[in-house]
């Protein structure tokens, strides 16, 4: 039986896969996509289009303002 993996985010919009029969780390929230290893990474491929942390994102978009 194939194992099934949940796609991850943090609080930083960092993503990540889970296998979803364990508890998820603190910090980390379920994304919506449940399915194969690699579903989940093919999920994330398209929608993680920009890897830098949210904070710095925030912090860049800031100076310049």
């Amino acid at each position: 039986m194939d194992e099934e993996y949940l796609v991850v985010r943090n609080d930083e919009e960092q993503y990540s896969i889970w296998r979803a029969d364990r508890e998820l780390p603190a910090g980390w929230h379920p994304e919506g996509l449940r399915g194969s290893r690699q579903a989940c990474l093919d999920h994330i491929d398209v929608i993680w289009t920009d890897m830098r942390p949210l904070s710095l994102r925030r912090r860049l978009a800031g100076a310049d303002a």
